[in-house]
This record gives C-alpha cells, sequence and structure tokens, in this order.
C-alpha cells in the first residue's frame, strides 16, 4: 500500500470532528516527505482541515454546514507530547464543566509541569499554569479536583452549598487506593487544599487516610475559605472559617 492510500485509510477511520496529528497517523521516520505531501493534496480537497502546524481535523457536516470541533477537542493534541500526558484543562473551563460555575472563560487555562503552553488560534487562546506535579494520564483527574478546592474563592457565581455536595460526591465516589493518590499528591498543594480536603474527606466519612493530611498541617494555622459549618460540618476541626 503506498503512503497516500495508507493515510486516506487512516484518516477515513477517524471519527468526524476530531482533531488529530501526525502521530495518530502511525507515520514512519522515512515516511514523513510523503505523508506531509498526502496531508497538503487531502487539505486542498477539503477532506481535512489544518488547526495549526501539524494539527488537523476532518470537518462535520450537518444540515446548517460544517460544525467545527470544539475548544476542547481542538486544545486536547496541545496536552500531550510523544504520545504521553503533560497537561490538562484547569481553570474556570474545568470549573463550569464541573458544575461549579456557570461561567466560561475567553481564556483558556492549561496546566503543566514540563512544558509552557499557550494557544492564540483563531477564537481560541490558552495561557499557561505551573501544575503542582508532573501530569499523567493516571493523574490528571486527581489534579483537577485539588485544583477545584485551591481556586475555591476564585470561582465566580460560586453557589458554596451546592458546590461543596458536587465535591463531598466525587470524592465519596473514589475507592481506597484513589483516595490514597488524591491524599499524596495534595501533599504538594498549599495547607489550604490539604485541609479542606481533610474537612471534605471527613465529611464524606472516609476518616481512615486522615492522619496524613493532619500531620502536613500547623495545628495553629487557620484557613480563610468562608465555609459556614452548616454547609460543611468538619471545618471547625480543620480550622477552616
Amino acid at each position: 500500500m503506498n503512503i497516500a492510500k495508507k493515510i486516506e485509510d487512516k484518516i477515513n477511520s477517524i471519527e468526524n470532528g476530531k482533531t488529530f496529528t501526525y502521530k495518530d497517523l502511525n507515520i514512519k521516520k522515512e515516511e514523513y516527505t510523503a505523508a506531509t505531501k498526502s496531508i497538503e493534496r487531502l487539505i486542498k480537497k477539503g477532506m481535512i482541515k489544518r488547526i495549526s502546524t501539524g494539527v488537523f481535523y476532518k470537518p462535520k457536516q450537518t444540515v446548517f454546514g460544517e460544525l467545527k470541533p470544539d475548544e476542547e477537542k481542538i486544545i486536547t493534541p496541545y496536552l500531550f507530547q510523544n504520545g504521553k500526558r503533560i497537561a490538562y484543562i484547569t481553570g474556570l473551563l474545568l470549573y463550569n464543566k464541573m458544575g461549579l460555575t456557570s461561567q466560561i472563560p475567553n481564556e483558556i487555562s492549561i496546566a503543566s509541569n514540563k512544558k509552557r503552553i499557550y494557544i492564540s488560534k483563531g477564537n481560541i487562546k490558552a495561557k499557561a499554569v505551573r501544575s503542582y506535579v508532573d501530569v499523567t494520564d493516571e493523574n490528571f483527574r486527581f489534579l483537577e479536583l485539588l485544583d477545584a478546592l485551591k481556586d475555591f474563592n476564585k470561582i465566580p457565581d460560586l453557589d458554596k452549598k451546592s458546590v461543596i455536595t458536587i465535591l463531598t460526591n466525587k470524592i465519596f465516589k473514589l475507592n481506597n487506593e484513589q483516595r490514597n493518590k488524591l491524599i499524596s499528591i495534595a501533599l504538594d498543594y498549599p495547607p489550604r487544599v490539604r485541609a479542606f480536603l481533610g474537612a471534605l474527606l471527613e465529611n464524606s466519612g472516609k476518616k481512615r487516610e486522615l492522619r496524613i493530611l493532619d500531620d502536613s498541617l500547623n495545628p495553629l494555622s487557620k484557613y480563610k475559605l468562608g465555609i459556614a459549618k452548616e454547609i460543611l460540618p468538619t471545618v471547625e476541626k480543620w480550622n477552616i472559617k
């Protein structure tokens, strides 16, 4: 099979509206030059569209015209390096998807500990923020949750009672191994995050793992999160006001 046919067959198997890179096409090093020419021909035919250098998508046609990929699909290729996750979406877009706010940002935040990722493609704007630990496919969901605790007082249109319920439910659904991993990562976050996590864990009935968090905190420190004990009964024990 020649390279042009190989690439076209591979692209035909990709879901419409989904972004992809050269790596997704399983192109060998010696095939790269020919592959680049084949990609350019497919772009001219309108079979695929280029988002940025090395990042493409298959346009999806609807009765209303071409449907472009959503922001997350456009950004997804930037979250990986050599096939491994190195970043994740955080900030207001994440908190909107978690149901913590109704607001949508004009600029997306991308967290990574290995690379500063900035994007400016049409209406898509993304800025880089530093993650507290190296990002992997195994831990980024825990980082998302801890970021929500870290930014609790900065999230706009926040209904604290509703958000506490959402966060408590997310923690309650974790198994023992996942909670231990969450706590382990939390030790790299600011003390207020560790205290907040401790209060949420205790409130969800998960008390067995709390010693590690408790020992990591200064017993004289106070954490101003503006959470009343009527909303989160365990706040006083964790010096949260």
